[in-house]
């Protein structure tokens, strides 16, 4: 194989053909070379790589009209991230926090459960929190949405604060005990050295998982209860006034304490 001279700095390096990238942009930086180096034979130009645009979205082309959830699929309009903070500081993109609520905009039919039709338990127009993580973003009518699950909605909220969560299925919702300032010695204890609590009291609880015929098996856990939780389990969220909270599935509570 043919070798060619580097004209600036005067290396030898194999001849072969530059693969294709369609839909990849590539610097000439990022070949190891600068722009201004040329290369006997072979043409380095920014117009060899084409560019592409990644979305972390799908987007619906604006020809479809509707979007029609099947089974226990659910479409959530997404709630804008915070832009400020309460004190009213503007916040980078990189520092808001990915909302994990939003607006039921439509449902699907439900699911057959042996030889039971279950319905969808929420309705269009409730505010529900979901699952960080879970389903599928997309863009429609100019909106962020995201279609998921039914088992992925963590509960419905009823007012503006979170301690007024309504949980689903066989999740619970649990008031987080308060970290402790000092140590059993009396040590004052600095924000990096202060355990997170996995300790907290019930405050609510969802209606039960469904069983193999469709039916409701009621939690055992009731409001009131303190218990002990797994500690990186659930969905974390903190009320207006600052009071945290975390909702997870009755599977992650561990003991109840008295």
């Amino acid at each position: 194989m043919a070798s060619v001279q580097l004209s600036a700095t005067g290396m030898v390096v194999a001849k072969k053909a530059l693969p294709s990238f369609d839909g990849l942009r590539l610097s000439p930086s990022a070949l190891g070379v600068s722009s201004s180096v040329g290369v006997s034979g072979v043409g380095l130009h920014k117009r060899c790589f084409r560019g592409i645009v990644v979305k972390a979205a799908t987007v619906v082309a604006p020809k479809y009209t509707t979007v029609k959830p099947l089974g226990d699929r659910v479409l959530v309009k997404i709630k804008s991230s915070e832009e400020k903070t309460m004190g009213g500081i503007l916040l980078p993109s990189t520092a808001q926090t990915k909302p994990q609520g939003g607006e039921v905009v439509a449902i699907g039919e439900g699911r057959t459960i042996g030889k039971n039709k279950v319905e969808i338990s929420v309705q269009t127009g409730a505010e529900v929190v979901y699952s960080k993580y879970a389903g599928t973003e997309l863009e429609f009518n100019g909106s962020s949405h995201l279609i998921l699950k039914e088992d992925d909605i963590v509960g419905v909220l009823e007012t503006d604060d979170v301690k007024d969560l309504k949980p689903l299925n066989d999740r619970v919702l649990i008031k987080v005990a308060e970290v402790e300032e000092k140590t059993a010695g009396g040590l004052l204890l600095t924000e990096a050295t202060k355990e997170k609590p996995s300790i907290g009291t019930v405050i609510a609880v969802g209606p039960g998982p469904l069983d193999e015929e469709g039916n409701r098996k009621p939690l055992t856990l009731t409001p009131g209860s303190t218990v002990l939780y797994s500690k990186y389990a659930g969905s974390e969220f903190k009320s207006a006034d600052g009071t945290d909270y975390i909702a997870l599935r009755i599977s992650d509570v561990m003991a109840v304490l008295s």
